[in-house]
C-alpha cells in the first residue's frame, strides 16, 4: 500500500527546469518534486506521495497524522 505522508520542507531549488525540495519524514530526508505546491515555502508542510509534493497542510494537521501513523505502526507490531 502506498500511502500520502506529511513532511517539512526543508529547502527549495530548481532542477533540470522543476521546482524540488528537501523533505523531512521524521528521520529520513528525501527529495520531492513541489510544482503541485508553486506556494510552498521553506518550513510548510507538504503532503508527499511517490516523490511528488501534492499540498500544504498546517502543523497540526501534520502533527495528527503522524499519531495516526505511528499508532497504526504499533498496532501492525503488536499483531504480527
Amino acid at each position: 500500500m502506498c500511502l500520502a505522508v506529511p513532511g517539512l520542507l526543508e529547502d527549495v531549488r530548481e532542477v533540470d527546469g522543476l521546482r524540488v525540495g528537501r523533505v523531512r519524514f521524521g528521520g529520513v530526508t528525501r527529495e520531492a518534486v513541489l510544482d503541485g505546491v508553486p506556494h510552498a515555502k521553506v518550513g510548510d508542510y507538504v503532503i508527499v506521495h511517490v516523490g511528488f509534493a501534492l499540498s500544504v497542510v498546517d502543523e497540526a494537521e501534520a502533527r495528527r497524522t503522524f499519531a495516526l501513523l505511528e499508532e497504526l505502526g504499533e498496532l501492525e507490531e503488536g499483531g504480527a
